[in-house]
């Protein structure tokens, strides 16, 4: 049975329950289009505790991912049934007060077969997310990089070889800090020559230790301060003078801005554009991704989700981190806006191995190349960004090389990644499936959540 908006009857009971009180009369009335799933309360710093309708679109599987064709699971050997779990897992999420919404989206066999939007964009506004909804990515960035770069490797322009000092003449000398104590302080630290040059490879795959948490890093802010309003030109420049945290290639340690960054400067350097002008020519347009950029035009700023953070009393708004704001630095490590629906774009293509829609942005070996482990165990055994045995590191993503052995929910030979305030993805070649998951509130058990959930739906 159902009622209003597509709602079965107990959805229905429980928005009555929630229009009982009279303070949601009115937000209810607004979004009875939406299939309703609860109600929680989000805490807002200098406010008190603001009821929520959770709500989640009402289905369809058009907005923002048009170009990817559309199936109804069972023809592609999903479960609608067991799809539907997605939604139970981020009503969850929602409920206990770890995220305010989300948008979720898996493409199998080259057609998107759950697409959804859950939840509040907005609390304070009572906003209800969108499929079209603008998210900041963070580190969901390096991937786009990493395929910039491989771009220009297929065209015989550079290599992962190179010594960054080619493209960069201030790394050339660039030395390693060693801590004067043997104690774990940093403090006091002297200097030694490399045992080799930094090569790019070291750049894409975190064994760089260019400012990545060790002895040298301390001396980043003051050597190489790192602003919105900077440029690459300039950021990289001076990166070329900062110690490095180890021997190149001798250790995993993720560095988080500093070492994409050098590598979206090597892309201006070697492809004469700026970088986010080669992202927008090479691989943006040809992919139809009309709402990845930088800077979110004024006309779109409407669609742009509201950032939050947990704490003890709830969530709480979060202006946008410094980290990740952009003005003039079109950083490769953070930065992009996108959408749920253009970064599947991105994401379907590396499933195809590089086309999309007849664009052919990278070929079949070197998308496999970009998914091959490239640091032995050094990833496994780091300890740091989630590195644990079972997995290793491409260029630019992680890599899943046992599933059982690193109790992942992805299959052997899937690679991702994940940015800072949520976000995550993952290509699934042996299921020839992708999937997203957009939100912005880090941590918490969402992303293992979501993998799991879908998961489960396969039924093939």
């Amino acid at each position: 049975m159902t009622g209003p908006g597509g709602m079965s009857f107990m959805e229905t009971e429980r928005l009555k329950t929630f229009v009982g009180c009279a303070c949601c009369r009115k937000t209810a009335a607004s979004l009875m289009a939406f299939l309703v799933v609860g109600c929680v309360f989000v805490g807002q710093s200098g406010a008190s505790w603001l009821p929520v309708l959770t709500a989640r679109a009402v289905s369809g599987l058009a907005t923002n991912a048009e170009e990817l064709p559309t199936a109804a699971p069972e023809d592609v050997g999903m479960s609608s049934e067991r799809l539907a779990r997605i939604g139970e897992v981020v009503d969850r999420a929602i409920a206990s007060e770890h995220i305010t919404g989300a948008v979720t989206l898996v493409v199998r066999k080259g057609k998107v077969t759950h697409f959804e939007a859950h939840g509040l964009m907005d609390v304070a506004s009572m906003r209800p997310m969108k499929k079209d909804t603008i998210f900041q990515i963070a580190s969901m960035t390096k991937p786009v990089t990493g395929v910039a770069f491989l771009m220009l490797l297929e065209e015989g322009k550079v290599r992962l070889t190179d010594p960054v000092s080619k493209f960069i003449p201030e790394f050339d000398g660039i030395q390693v800090a060693v801590p004067v104590s043997g104690d774990g302080d940093d403090s006091e630290i002297y200097l030694v020559p490399t045992h080799r040059d930094v090569t790019v490879r070291d750049l894409l795959t975190h064994t760089s230790g260019l400012v990545s948490g060790g002895a040298g890093s301390a001396t980043a802010s003051r050597i190489a301060p790192r602003h919105s309003d900077d440029t690459l030109t300039t950021y990289a420049s001076d990166l070329g003078g900062v110690p490095l945290d180890f021997q190149p290639g001798s250790q995993w340690s993720y560095s988080g801005l500093a070492g994409i960054d050098t590598v979206a400067r090597i892309v201006e350097v070697v492809s004469g554009l700026p970088f986010d002008e080669f992202l927008r020519a090479r691989i943006f347009e040809p992919l139809g991704m009309a709402d990845t950029n930088y800077v979110v035009p004024a006309d779109r700023l409407n669609r742009v989700v509201t950032r939050y953070v947990r704490h003890e009393n709830g969530l709480e708004q979060r202006e946008k981190p410094e980290w990740v704001d952009t003005v003039t630095l079109t950083a490769g490590g953070v930065g992009l806006w996108t959408t749920a629906g253009d970064y599947a774009k991105f994401a379907q293509m590396l499933v195809n191995r590089g086309e999309l829609n007849g664009q052919r942005i990278l070929g079949r070996k070197t998308v496999e190349l970009m998914a091959a482990n490239h640091v032995g165990e050094l990833y496994a055994k780091s300890g740091r960004v989630g590195g644990r045995l079972g997995k290793g590191f491409g260029l630019t993503v992680d890599v899943v090389l046992d599933s059982v052995v690193a109790q992942e929910n992805r299959s052997t030979g899937s690679f991702g990644w994940s940015g800072a305030l949520g976000t995550t993805f993952w290509v699934d070649w042996e299921e020839d499936m992708t999937a997203v998951l957009m939100v912005q509130t880090p941590g918490g058990t969402l992303r293992a959540d979501f993998q799991n959930a879908v998961r489960q739906a396969i039924i093939d």
